[in-house]
């Protein structure tokens, strides 16, 4: 595909200006390209995804010829919450992966989601492939211990829509959490940027020079040495909510990654201890998705509750 730059594409990086073309690309996968040496300027190939261009420069960007996912489908239950020609949302339980990686390539919602949507009797079928060979059709992630509501897309033009509106922070996401202690103040905001750890190269951290990460909470339930609080992202970093809890000393109940060991003091009641004995992952959910479609250009919002294991041992911390 050819053709010249517009003139407000002017002084763009060149990945961004790339999207005011029309191609049905993602941001990321435009990305990729031009890394692979596929894009090209008044015909010189650039491989800076920040090189600055100019308005009326000539574009050139050569498609790969589409791969064949080379996962299998598995017949895996979903929670579906919606589904249509164009997307699909679901409630990821806990313990599920979103898509392969190393050393998986079994289990996780992409081999669920290849499975439901290529079924003969669905008649929503399909998945985008603009995630590429592993992750057809995914537009964001969960990490494996969040539960919650997730949207996946069954054809590149939406995939591109859904893509630009998380970039573009215009989707309304909240979560809920269960933190160690009590935040101060009550309900507040966390912007603090966040890169991959200097030295623990598996997890992120607050580190200078790391993307711009902000995160609204506020507390909704306060116990003994717990509470319970709603988070709003503002942008959607690698671990944002357990990686800014952790930074202000309030990190997630359960997360081994980023928090501490959680003991209940000796004067719980024996149920209440048992309950937090019995819930065994990070304590996150991902309660509310709100977007606009991106076809039908509708205004969708999705939410679910908590997972029974969440919901009991939030009645059991009440009778604390």
């Amino acid at each position: 595909m050819s053709a010249p730059l517009p003139p407000a594409a002017q002084g763009l990086r060149l990945d961004k200006a790339l999207l005011l073309l029309p191609l049905e690309l993602s941001r990321a996968a435009l990305q990729r390209l031009i890394t692979q040496g596929r894009v090209a300027l008044n015909g010189q190939t650039i491989t800076s995804a920040s090189h600055k261009v100019q308005a009326g420069q000539h574009a050139r960007v050569e498609l790969p010829p589409p791969e064949p996912c080379r996962f299998e489908p598995e017949a895996i239950p979903l929670d579906v919450l919606y589904e249509d020609d164009d997307l699909i949302v679901i409630n990821k339980p806990v313990g599920m992966v979103t898509h392969p990686g190393a050393g998986i390539n079994q289990g996780t919602l992409v081999n669920a989601l290849l499975h439901h949507c290529g079924a003969p009797d669905n008649p929503y079928g399909g998945l985008s492939g603009i995630g590429g060979t592993v992750r057809p059709g995914i537009v964001h992630r969960l990490d494996k211990e969040t539960s919650g509501v997730m949207v996946a897309a069954k054809h590149d033009a939406a995939h591109v829509g859904l893509a630009k509106q998380f970039e573009q922070r215009t989707l309304t996401r909240f979560y809920v959490a269960i933190v160690q202690g009590a935040p101060q103040p009550a309900r507040g905001r966390v912007e603090a940027p966040i890169g991959r750890h200097p030295v623990q190269r598996k997890k992120m951290a607050v580190v200078a020079g790391g993307k711009f990460a902000a995160t609204r909470y506020k507390t909704l339930k306060a116990w003994e040495r717990l509470s319970l609080i709603q988070c709003k992202l503002e942008s959607g970093r690698t671990h944002q909510i357990r990686v800014h809890m952790a930074h202000i000393g309030h990190p997630l109940l359960g997360d081994s990654l980023y928090g501490r060991p959680f003991h209940a003091p000796k004067a719980w009641p024996d149920a209440s201890r048992e309950a937090l004995e019995a819930f065994a992952h990070q304590a996150l959910h991902a309660a509310v998705l709100g977007f606009t479609h991106p076809i039908s250009r509708e205004a969708l919002r999705f939410e679910t509750p908590p997972p029974a294991d969440f919901l009991a041992l939030i009645r059991a911390l009440d009778n604390l």
